[in-house]
């Protein structure tokens, strides 16, 4: 897969931190007719915590994701590992206009992705599935209330945990910093007229780009992953 490098994410740590900071994901299976089953998950990107298959030993972290212990994307698992798994923000539509009076083709989106290739398998060992579900809950509730949950126990050992250990993963980004600095500033501009007040601040955000007291925008950043 060949990325244009100025939209590529070039750092491991900014990926893993994009991962892990976004809510959904999307496992992709082969079916028996060889076709892709895609199904969103609640996942994990976390560190391996044990020795991975001859075949997987290039990568050092896994997704884990939980799952109903019947369905077809666990048939088409036992069937062949071979999976994929992607990650996206829609961060914000550009309408044509912004760069042509009347050409449509000039719209645009920005966004973040990650797409990965890989093997999924069936977690078997209890200790490997109480800390894919401790990761888990560690990701999705935060503030804590809970207990770390134990592999004797039987809500462990009755879940099915689905581990995804990817080969290749290839971050893509497209948040203005494919653009001049002045440039940037414009587009801002029209981002902040056409969008309400607090979706555009987040959009701003992201591009690095502030609003001042005046009114006026200001970049405080390079938006770079």
């Amino acid at each position: 897969m060949k990325l244009v490098k100025k939209f590529e994410i070039q750092n491991r740590q900014n990926i893993s931190n994009f991962l892990n900071n976004q809510p959904v994901g999307r496992i992709s299976t082969i079916d028996a007719n060889n076709f892709p089953q895609i199904i969103p998950m609640n996942f994990v990107y976390t560190p391996n915590p044990v020795t991975l298959p001859a075949e997987d030993k290039q990568s050092h972290d896994v997704i884990y994701m939980h799952s109903h212990p019947f369905g077809e994307k666990i048939e088409n698992i036992k069937r062949n590992s071979k999976s994929g798994f992607e990650v996206d923000k829609y961060i914000c539509f550009l309408p044509s206009y912004y760069f042509h009076p009347i050409d449509a083709s000039q719209a645009d989106t920005l966004y973040i992705s990650v797409v990965m290739k890989g093997n999924s398998y069936l977690v078997n060992d209890f200790e490997e599935k109480a800390f894919a579900l401790n990761a888990l809950m560690k990701k999705y509730q935060k503030e804590g209330k809970y207990k770390l949950l134990e592999s004797p126990m039987k809500s462990v050992q009755e879940v099915t945990v689905i581990k995804f250990i990817p080969f290749q993963i290839h971050g893509k980004y497209k948040i203005g910093q494919h653009w001049e600095r002045s440039y940037r500033l414009k587009m801002a501009e029209q981002i902040l007229n056409r969008e309400n007040l607090s979706y555009a601040k987040s959009i701003l955000s992201i591009m690095g780009i502030r609003i001042l007291d005046n009114g006026t925008l200001e970049i405080v950043q390079d938006p770079n992953l």
